[in-house]
């Protein structure tokens, strides 16, 4: 008998999760499903049985995923084409709703082209990378508060990186200045960041970046759809987007499909296209994903209902909140945060809203905001009623009361 002994891996298991678990950040997955055409109703399958709650954590910003011109466009695709995409892009899996929808975001974004992924941290991860492999003695200039998809393309980049301090253009340009001119330099930063609802003086990066001679990459997930006259984003409400080299967005935000995207000139396209690892060998979208976001694009480049609803309801949110001293942070953007500064009472919070008030939301903790900011963060869109944000703002109160959470000062 062989008594050598081994590595226990079952061990080294139970240890990361028992170290998630102390820090109160273990998750349990809710088995939720929406009910078509009643978003943000949906129905959640819990010990107790199944029951509706109302949604209020759902990134789908505008409820586009259950509009009736993009479920007809993928039922159209599923009838036509069928399920799957083939294969990668280039050997069988391009299809022409890819063609369609990538001529879509082009032209929303005032670019020559623009690249399809199957994720925005794909997109991300892949652009990035390969920027930082491309470009000899490149350097990438960070914002520090950027998303880890962002994080992970530089880190896989290989080329050096400065992190510079979030939205503080002092630190920026003293970076830049440090810099020989010459040097290939990419200005890598978000328009809105999502766990605070910031912005990004974007114009101002731009006036450095010209200035210091660096490309822009801006991510634009949290904005498209969401913000300009045809949802182009924050770059397209500032009238920048022309000052902007490279722009990464979703689909699965304020579109309500799935997917993400680069938008820049044909030749950087191109070369992200032919040389992108994450591109070259990864399945495509299935062609009834990309015949919604075609759709969902193209409805709301000319529909400013579903943008303009959703912002007036996320200001009466964030008023009523703001009146019964909760901890809500005012932020420019559609993004509520309300912030509990404890996980384990996050998780708690986020537990009560559902089992007792069939409030569904989900806790926000590290690694996604730093320790001591835990958060719920609230997304309201259009098809929340006001019926629906006082019953919600009511709940919150009741159990900040009864929790003894720590109010506004």
């Amino acid at each position: 008998m062989n008594m050598t002994k081994t590595f226990d891996y079952s061990a080294a298991f139970e240890a990361a999760l028992g170290k998630v678990r102390d820090e109160g950040r273990y998750r349990e997955f809710a088995d939720i499903c929406r009910i078509r055409g009643r978003f943000p109703r949906a129905l959640h399958r819990g010990r107790d049985g199944e029951r509706e709650v109302t949604v209020w954590c759902s990134n789908d910003y505008l409820g586009m995923g259950q509009h009736p011109k993009v479920l007809a466009a993928m039922h159209q695709a599923l009838d036509e084409i069928g399920a799957g995409s083939g294969g990668t892009r280039n050997i069988s899996g391009t299809n022409h709703y890819h063609v369609l929808l990538e001529a879509e975001l082009a032209d929303l974004h005032g670019k020559e082209a623009a690249l399809l992924f199957n994720s925005g941290y794909m997109a991300n991860e892949a652009a990035l990378s390969t920027l930082g492999r491309l470009l000899p003695g490149a350097v990438i200039l960070s914002d520090e508060l950027n998303h880890a998809s962002m994080i992970e393309g530089i880190k896989h980049g290989r080329c050096d990186k400065m992190i510079w301090r979030h939205n503080d253009l002092d630190d920026l340009e003293t970076k830049l200045k440090a810099l020989d001119p010459i040097r290939a330099k990419i200005i890598a930063f978000e328009s809105v960041y999502s766990m605070d609802g910031d912005m990004a003086p974007i114009a101002r990066i731009c006036d450095l970046a010209q200035r210091y001679g660096a490309l822009t990459y801006l991510d634009e997930v949290h904005a498209v759809g969401m913000y300009g006259p045809r949802g182009g984003g924050i770059a397209e409400r500032d009238g920048v987007l022309s000052r902007i080299d490279i722009i990464e967005g979703t689909l699965a935000k304020a579109f309500g499909i799935m997917g993400g995207y680069v938008a820049a000139s044909a030749l950087l396209i191109d070369a992200i296209r032919s040389t992108a690892s994450g591109f070259i060998f990864t399945t495509s979208l299935a062609p009834v994903l990309a015949a919604g976001a075609v759709a969902s694009v193209s409805h709301l480049k000319v529909s400013a209902e579903e943008r303009t609803l959703q912002q007036k309801h996320a200001a009466l949110l964030k008023r009523e909140l703001a009146r019964m001293g909760l901890p809500v942070t005012i932020s420019p953007s559609h993004v509520v945060p309300v912030i509990v500064g404890d996980p384990l009472l996050c998780k708690g919070l986020t537990d009560r809203l559902l089992a007792e008030f069939q409030i569904y939301v989900q806790p926000i903790n590290y690694p996604t905001v730093p320790r001591g900011s835990e958060r719920i963060r609230l997304t309201p869109g259009p098809l929340h009623g006001e019926l629906e944000i006082a019953r919600l703002v009511s709940a919150l109160d009741q159990l900040w009361t009864a929790m003894t959470l720590k109010r506004a000062a």
